[in-house]
């Protein structure tokens, strides 16, 4: 059985706000698939074994459903996010949180937002509320991420560097 590593490729852009950017997407040929709904996330580690690796174990809690991802070290990019991805969905997560313990990780950041999915074949966008602002999540490949924020007249100034977690520790939320 052949097993493949995906390359995740994504951008975070800080938004003012919210308002009016699903109708701006719907225009450019995205459909809304999940509509805002509460996400919960928790990091796993043992100690710091994973942060230093530059890796991360995340288990997601969104529109009844659960992930597991594990997502590996950067790629450098000025703009974008790459890094290597493995994820699958969970049927228990309360389950897989003690599997979880019974391996030796505890949770290490927990963070919650609203987020809604929208969809068009080449690209996923995700609107974001958090705690500490809001933000519009592109992913899929880099020169059509690129395009999309062009369409949308939004700069690479814009990009946020920094993770969800790291934000949520900056802000006192982890």
């Amino acid at each position: 059985m052949e097993h493949h590593t995906r390359i995740e490729t994504e951008v975070k852009l800080k938004v003012p706000s919210l308002d009016g950017l699903q109708a701006r997407l719907e225009a450019m040929g995205f459909v809304l698939r999940i509509p805002p709904l509460p996400e919960s996330s928790v990091l796993w580690d043992r100690g710091q074994e994973l942060l230093i690796q530059g890796s991360a174990l995340r288990l997601r809690r969104f529109a009844g459903k659960a992930w597991l991802t594990w997502k590996g070290p950067k790629i450098p990019d000025a703009t974008l996010k790459i890094r290597p991805e493995q994820e699958t969905e969970i049927a228990d997560a309360d389950a897989m949180e003690r599997i979880l313990q019974a391996l030796g990780y505890t949770p290490v950041v927990r963070m919650v937002k609203t987020r809604a999915v929208l969809r068009r074949a080449d690209l996923e966008a995700c609107l974001d509320e958090t705690p500490f602002g809001c933000y519009l999540e592109l992913e899929g490949d880099a020169a059509v991420i690129h395009e999309a924020m062009a369409t949308l007249g939004i700069g690479p100034e814009v990009a946020e560097p920094r993770s969800y977690p790291t934000l949520y520790r900056e802000h006192g939320l982890a």
